[in-house]
């Protein structure tokens, strides 16, 4: 749809551990919009993030947020209240798909493949393995994959992991062990109701955690990705289906690990990913500018789908 020329407000920042992500998300889409001719009112979220957005009083709002509360339904539940327009899902869908055990729930049931696992309270850490090893342990509720941990035999965290060992079981009282699956990282992008590209990421690092996702040159990302066609469309089906399911609006990333010696029966679903980043590395502004569309195209499909949205609902 063309948009006529709007009064976007972009919600960024917030307390998060994803607070910068979130800010070069803002900053990118703010400048797009600029660019479009659209009235840009930047909004670095704090507390009194309601009183803000009913002064600037935008006809949408660009939610460029990453984690709690901006991701949660937190911050969608307040906007439904005060009649605001934004993008993105919303309450119910941001709510579950946050939490990987609920998103598990919702998925798995419908046929989406997903890893098993469960569960598991960090003190019990310290006195055996949930799973046999190796298996990863990772937050609940907690994006970008912050606080993920591989727990390999050979590993450095103890056997039995040890309690005054860094890692996530120190921040968290609640973690979910999965199967660790052997292979390859890959994730496919959804923008309304298509299914964009494959990636494949790379990274230089053990595995592709939080710095290797925003730091620049420690993962190589190869779009599209070289894999065979079946296991590609396998990708974008199961991205599509999982947004349609959850009920996502707007754009999600679905995140993939694929054991290719077990063909398309090794391809599971790890994530959906409401609010993918929108900075210089995202992967959805990758996966759209190889099919032709531009950074402010895919800002401004983004705001579209959030108007079509309102005009459906009345």
């Amino acid at each position: 749809m063309s948009l006529p020329k709007l009064h976007v407000a972009v919600l960024m920042g917030g307390w998060s551990s994803e607070r910068p992500v979130s800010l070069m998300s803002g900053e990118g889409v703010a400048k797009a919009l600029e660019s479009r001719g659209h009235k840009v009112t930047r909004i670095d979220m704090g507390r009194d993030v309601a009183e803000v957005l009913a002064k600037a009083a935008p006809d949408v709002v660009f939610n460029a947020l990453h984690g709690t509360p901006g991701e949660d339904g937190t911050v969608q539940g307040l906007m439904d209240l005060m009649g605001l327009t934004y993008t993105h899902s919303g309450l119910a869908t941001s709510v579950i798909a946050i939490d990987k055990e609920l998103t598990k729930q919702r998925l798995v049931p419908h046929g989406i493949p997903m890893p098993g696992g469960r569960i598991v309270a960090s003190e019990e850490l310290y006195r055996a393995d949930p799973l046999p090893r190796p298996y990863v342990l990772k937050p609940v509720n907690e994006g970008s994959s912050v606080g993920v941990a591989i727990v390999t035999a050979g590993g450095n965290y103890g056997n039995p992991i040890g309690r005054d060992v860094a890692g996530p079981w120190q921040q968290f009282d609640h973690l979910l062990a999965e199967p660790f699956i052997r292979g390859r990282e890959l994730t496919t992008a959804v923008l309304g109701d298509r299914a964009l590209m494959v990636t494949e990421l790379i990274p230089t690092t053990e595995f592709y955690d939080f710095d290797a996702k925003y730091t620049d040159g420690l993962t190589r990302h190869v779009c599209p990705a070289e894999i065979p066609e079946h296991v590609a469309q396998a990708c974008k089906d199961i991205a599509l289906r999982a947004h349609q399911l959850l009920g996502c609006r707007g754009t999600s990333r679905s995140d993939f690990r694929w054991d290719d010696s077990q063909g398309v029966e090794g391809l599971f679903l790890l994530e959906v990913n409401t609010q993918p980043g929108m900075t210089p590395l995202s992967l959805v502004p990758e996966q759209a500018r190889h099919l032709g569309m531009d950074y402010p195209d895919l800002v401004e499909a983004i705001i579209g789908e959030a108007l079509k949205d309102r005009e459906a609902r009345g």
